[in-house]
C-alpha cells in the first residue's frame, strides 16, 4: 500500500495493477504468456489461463516483485517491476511448481516464496537471483490439492498456510538464517489461503482468508477461532488479506463462485470481542466496465482476470 493505493496482481490476466483509494485502476505491467502449450501446473488448465501472476511484494524503493507461474522454464519465477523500466525476471523457479505467497526481508535482501506443489519454501537472493530450498517437509505438502500457499514474515519466523491441510505453520528463522523445525500453529482451517497479523509480537491475532467458504476467520493467540466476515459481507472466495494501519484490505478471487471478484475494506475494531467492523455504506458509481467502485465494504469490483492479490 502507498498513499492509500494498493498494488495488486490480476492472476488470470498475468497483470500487475495499482488501485487508488477511489477504486480507479492503472495497469503497471503485462507479464508474458508461455508458448508451445506450456501452462502453470494444475491451475493453468483448471482456470484456462496459461500464465498466472500470484504473490506480490514491494520494497522501500517502490520496486515490485511478482511471482509468475507459467510452467515454462524460460518464464517461471520472480519478476521485478520498477517505475519507468520494463519488467524483467530476476530469479528462475522450477517450472513444475506453483510459486504462490511471498514475503520480503528487505534488510537482508531475501524473498521467501511458498510453493503450492513442491512442498517447499524458497529463499531468493534479490541481488544475485540465487534460489535455495529454505524449508521443506510433509507439513507443506499439497496432498492432492494446493499445499503451501500464503506466507508472511512475523516475529522472527516465516508463517505459511497449507490450503489442503487447513493448517497455519510457523518456521523459526535461526540466528544463522536457516530454517528451524516446522511447527503447527493452528488447525481446522480447510481452504485457508492468505492471512495477516493484526499487530506486532507473539501475542498478535491473525485474520485468515478461507477461500473455499468465502469467510475470514480470527485466530487468537490462545488458539480460539471466530468467523468475523462471510459472503453476506461481500466476500467471494477471498484470496488475500493485508492490514495497513487500522484498515483491512480483503481481496476476493471468485475462483469457485465465479461471481463478484472484489477488493473489500473493513477496519480493525478496538473492542476485544470483535476483530473487524464494517465501514460506512456510501457507494460510488463504477468508473469502468473493468473496475467498479464503492467505499463501503467494497472498494472495487473487478472484471479483469480475477484474483487481486494484496501486497505483503
Amino acid at each position: 500500500m502507498r498513499g492509500g493505493s494498493a498494488d495488486v496482481t490480476f492472476a488470470e490476466a498475468a497483470q500487475v495493477a495499482q488501485v487508488s483509494p477511489t477504486g480507479q485502476m492503472r495497469i503497471l505491467a503485462q507479464l508474458p504468456q508461455p508458448t508451445g502449450g506450456a501452462a502453470c501446473p494444475v491451475l493453468g488448465p483448471l482456470l484456462r489461463a496459461p500464465a498466472l501472476t500470484v504473490g506480490i511484494v514491494r520494497d522501500h524503493r517502490r520496486t515490485l516483485y511478482v511471482a509468475l507461474c507459467t510452467g515454462s522454464p524460460g518464464l517461471q519465477g520472480i519478476w521485478r517491476i520498477s517505475p519507468d523500466r520494463p519488467a524483467r525476471r530476476v530469479a528462475a523457479l522450477p517450472a513444475d511448481g506453483i510459486p504462490n505467497g511471498m514475503a520480503l526481508d528487505d534488510r537482508h535482501g531475501y524473498l521467501y516464496v511458498a510453493d503450492s506443489l513442491l512442498s517447499v519454501v524458497w529463499r531468493v537472493s534479490i541481488p544475485g537471483g540465487s534460489v535455495v530450498a529454505w524449508a521443506a517437509g510433509p507439513q507443506l505438502a499439497p496432498n492432492g490439492g494446493l499445499g503451501a500457499n500464503g506466507l508472511k514474515l512475523h516475529d522472527r519466523a516465516v508463517w505459511v498456510s497449507n490450503t489442503q491441510a487447513g493448517t497455519l505453520l510457523r518456521i523459526p528463522i535461526r540466528a544463522n538464517g536457516s530454517a528451524g523445525p516446522i511447527q503447527t500453529a493452528a488447525t481446522g482451517l480447510p481452504g485457508i489461503d492468505d492471512f495477516a497479523f493484526t499487530g506486532p509480537g507473539a501475542r498478535a491475532s491473525i485474520l485468515a482468508a478461507i477461500n473455499r467458504f468465502s469467510t475470514v476467520v480470527l485466530i487468537r493467540p490462545g488458539g480460539s477461532q471466530q468467523t468475523v466476515l462471510t459472503a453476506a459481507d461481500g466476500l467471494s472466495n477471498p484470496s488475500a488479506v493485508a492490514i495497513r494501519g487500522g484498515t483491512v484490505y480483503m481481496l476476493s478471487a471468485a475462483y469457485l463462485t465465479q461471481n463478484d471478484p472484489n477488493i473489500m475494506l473493513t477496519t480493525l475494531s478496538p473492542a476485544p470481542s470483535r476483530a473487524v467492523q464494517r465501514a460506512g455504506s456510501e457507494r460510488a458509481p463504477a468508473p469502468s466496465p473493468r473496475a467498479g467502485s464503492a467505499d463501503s465494504s467494497v472498494l472495487i469490483r473487478c472484471r479483469c482476470g480475477r484474483e487481486p492479490v494484496a501486497p505483503r
